[in-house]
């Protein structure tokens, strides 16, 4: 499309320098005509000169024509992007609004079903225990999904402070947040002598822990189970990495690995929600970095994320 618009643009300045060739060469040939046999009268070289102006006009005329309508396409454009971005921020807030007043009620029967599972349990007979406890692992659901929707929301609502991170104590930190989850098992666990880089340290925060999470939880089923954290030195970047020899993914559905939602296994493998993904790319663009991955099935999954080396202008 480029080519062509570039061809276009090329073909239209060599008909607009046509006539302007061809008046200043009527203009060189007119005075010598006669001894080089052409004979053009005065009126003959005045008519075709006027009509060659008259080419001309109309053409830049029409080119006037066609950058006036692009600019207006382009504060059009303008105008609409800014109704986007409006919009947009307008869902961002009625989605964080709207998941922060469902905890309230959401509290509530978890709290009252516990009670009563509690407080009621020689009343109640088998069944009314095992409904009661169906509806408290699904408030719990509904309420993990309800902190992801906000964190979500936060990612791009939180006001930047970019400073100087140490990303090695990061990510150590980070993953010492899950011992509850990992101290009973065997995780190999080695995170490389990582470089100090800029970024707001509790996005970043928030990035590693659902990349360090999501490596836990997709390595439950592995006997050692191995988790690197490392880096790759790039031009104008660094280049993170979590992986691990968890349950990894099929390529074929890598387009959906960061869509809103979208889960690659099932919520009888692995428990989720599908937006952790998303807020890790989310986040990563606020840095102006690129966020990807790759995996194969039963041979683990390893989630890149880059980040500029200088401190961000803005």
């Amino acid at each position: 499309m480029p080519l062509r618009s570039g061809f276009s643009l090329g073909r239209k300045k060599i008909f607009l320098l046509i006539p302007v060739v061809v008046a200043i060469a009527l203009i060189v040939i007119q005075p010598i005509s006669n001894s080089l046999g052409l004979n053009i009268s005065e009126d003959a070289f005045r008519l075709i000169l006027l009509m060659l102006i008259i080419v001309m006009v109309a053409l830049l005329s029409e080119r006037v024509e066609r950058v006036r309508s692009l600019r207006k396409l382009n504060e059009e454009l303008s105008e609409q992007a800014e109704k986007l971005a409006d919009a947009n921020d307008e869902l961002e807030a009625f989605a964080y609004s709207v998941s922060h007043d469902l905890r309230v009620p959401l509290r509530a029967i978890d709290g009252f079903s516990r009670i009563m599972v509690e407080d009621y349990e020689d009343e109640l007979d088998e069944e009314g225990i095992r409904l009661l406890n169906i509806i408290r692992d699904n408030t719990k659901k509904m309420g993990q999904l309800i902190d992801d929707i906000l964190l979500l929301s936060r990612a791009a609502r939180q006001d930047m402070n970019s400073t100087k991170i140490d990303m090695k104590s990061l990510a150590q930190s980070v993953y010492n947040d899950f011992s509850n989850q990992t101290e009973n098992r065997n995780i190999n666990l080695t995170i490389d002598e990582l470089p100090a880089t800029y970024g707001d340290r509790a996005l970043i925060y928030q990035v590693y822990t659902n990349l360090i999470g999501n490596a836990i939880k997709f390595t439950s089923k592995k006997d050692p189970a191995e988790i690197i954290v490392g880096y790759e030195d790039k031009k104008g970047e660094y280049v993170f990495f979590v992986s691990d020899n968890g349950a990894g993914f099929n390529m074929k559905y890598i387009n959906k690995l960061f869509g809103l939602f979208q889960r690659l296994h099932s919520p009888e493998e692995f428990e989720g929600t599908g937006v952790g993904l998303t807020i890790v790319q989310r986040i990563v663009k606020r840095h102006d970095g690129k966020v990807w991955g790759e995996g194969e099935v039963d041979n683990g999954a390893t989630i890149y994320f880059s980040l500029p080396k200088n401190k961000p202008k803005k």
